[in-house]
């Protein structure tokens, strides 16, 4: 577990923009349920995170067509809440930092830890738009 004082920026990073906080399995749970598109990111105190994930994730709400619901879980903290959401996301290994859209419950767009490391935001955020568009 990372310290609260370490995690508090980057978790704030996200929240400052409208992203809601899940602490418990009982929220990812109700958030995923939700009716319509939800993001989530699996939040993490890597580089690449800070770089490209992040700034990815908040650059591609400001496409016309965006998530109805914007939801964070934060990697080596909230490990109840990351084991949850990481639970709706199989097929795929689970990493951090990684984003996944679900509709109405059913994952339909996946962001690896291997999609975000190394590759710009913009370029991020371009892969998210294009699943708004298609999803939201």
């Amino acid at each position: 577990m990372y310290p609260a004082e370490l995690v508090k920026p980057m978790r704030e990073d996200l929240t400052k923009v409208g992203f809601l906080e899940l602490h418990t399995e009982e929220a990812v749970d109700a958030a995923i349920a939700k009716e319509g598109t939800t993001l989530v990111v699996v939040n993490s105190v890597c580089g690449c995170a800070a770089a490209n994930a992040r700034p990815g994730a908040k650059m591609s709400l400001q496409n016309a067509k965006k998530p109805d619901h914007i939801v964070t879980v934060f990697a080596g903290v909230d490990r109840e809440a990351v084991d949850t959401a990481r639970s709706y996301m199989i097929p795929f290994p689970p990493s951090s930092p990684s984003m996944a859209l679900f509709k109405n419950g059913e994952l339909v767009h996946m962001l690896e830890r291997h999609h975000i490391e190394g590759r710009p935001a913009e370029l991020i955020a371009e892969n998210l738009v294009d699943a708004y568009n298609e999803h939201c």
